[in-house]
């Protein structure tokens, strides 16, 4: 194999490698924001048999968790940004611009 041929190989592998990762991540990244079943009154965490059959639980999108209570996210799903490429789901879209 001379000079040429190697680069030329070695070209095609990092592209295609490059290709690789960048559809493993494109996966990676849900299109759905993390749910989690909350009492809507004390926005503490609750077992999910709690968001089923009628249970008194709602689900809970987006946000976060601290101290068994859940913020930054919303009980409607739609009005939750979900992650894309290199990010994360963040709860409600505030401000202008």
């Amino acid at each position: 194999m001379t000079t040429t041929e190697r680069r030329r190989f070695r070209s095609g592998t990092v592209i295609l490698g490059s290709m690789g990762v960048l559809a493993a991540a494109l996966a990676a990244c849900g299109s759905e924001p993390d749910k989690r079943c909350v009492d809507p009154h004390t926005y503490k965490t609750l077992p999910k048999s709690s968001c089923e059959s009628g249970g008194s639980g709602h689900y809970y999108y987006g946000g976060s968790v601290r101290g068994g209570k859940v913020g930054g996210g919303s009980f409607d799903e739609s009005s939750v940004k979900t992650g894309g490429f290199g990010g994360h789901g963040t709860g409600h879209r505030s401000g202008g611009g």
